[in-house]
């Protein structure tokens, strides 16, 4: 599969995430979509790492092209943190006002 190809898939996904996190109001929406934009991410890191790789075969450097696969899962140890936080704090906010819409952040400020 060609690089662009990747690029305009992480893209497309990325787009998607940003746009749901701004037009959406519930918070495990908002969630989901904040993973969607890091998944992107992770996906175009492995394919630059994936075409630098290749490119460094060929002419036989000694150098590791394996930095972008360590970053994303340094990335995914993060993200899984994140789920972890930040579903507690959905909880959270569903015990307090019985929604998970995040108009009603302004209720907890009380």
């Amino acid at each position: 599969m060609d690089i662009k190809a990747y690029i305009a898939l992480s893209l497309t996904l990325f787009t998607l995430g940003i746009i749901g996190v701004l037009v959406r109001r519930n918070a495990i929406i908002i969630f989901m979509c904040i993973e969607l934009m890091l998944n992107a991410v992770n996906l175009l890191l492995v394919a630059f790492s994936k075409m630098h790789e290749a490119s460094t075969a060929a002419k036989l450097s000694p150098t590791f092209a394996g930095d972008a696969q360590i970053l994303v899962f340094f990335i995914m140890v993060v993200a899984a943190a994140e789920v972890s936080v930040g579903l507690a704090i959905i909880v959270m906010l569903y015990r307090n006002t019985h929604s998970v819409d995040v108009n009603f952040l302004n209720r907890l400020k009380n």
